[in-house]
């Protein structure tokens, strides 16, 4: 997407139910880094495609596998601002890991959508059969409106004393 923001409705609306199993906040930045990709396409002017190699499952996903685990380090200070957004956060260098896969996936298909340039099963395929099941408008709409469960589910956990002493367990 040409707006990196509009996943972050989506990817909280997954997340924030599932923080018990998923890092929160690896799992909705692992989009952000897949979107780097793209970005240096246009701000260097290169001659690759817009949506490259870091827009399929394996490239992407071994991307936010690494994400991940590079954010590990920076667990502590990840807590601290997730202790500021009242949030619960147990992080393990395993549940960041996945997270970051997970979340890089969850970019890729979604981008998957609307772009046909995106191979998502590369290199045993340079088949995009997820492209055109949904208008550009009608996903931007649907992720647009995601923010809607997200930002409930924030306030439920955060405003629900037991939920949150639980490890966000709705």
């Amino acid at each position: 997407m040409p707006f990196t923001p509009f996943h972050f409705g989506p990817h909280a609306a997954a997340a924030l139910p599932l923080q018990r199993y998923i890092d929160v906040p690896v799992f909705i930045a692992a989009n952000i880094v897949v979107d780097i990709e793209p970005m240096l396409v246009m701000l260097l002017d290169l001659k690759y495609p817009l949506h490259g190699y870091c827009h399929t499952l394996l490239i992407g996903g071994l991307i936010g596998l690494l994400f991940g685990c590079a954010a590990y380090p920076f667990r502590s200070a990840i807590g601290k601002g997730m202790s500021r957004l009242r949030l619960p956060y147990f992080p393990t260098l395993a549940k960041m890991a996945v997270s970051g896969m997970l979340g890089a996936w969850l970019h890729v298909l979604f981008d998957a959508l609307i772009y046909s340039e995106i191979e998502p099963f590369y290199p045993l395929s340079s088949v995009n059969p997820f492209h055109g099941l949904v208008s550009d408008t009608a996903l931007y709409v649907i992720c647009a409106l995601f923010f809607l469960p997200a930002a409930a589910i924030y306030f439920y956990l955060t405003r629900n004393k037991s939920a949150a002493d639980d490890g966000g367990k709705l």
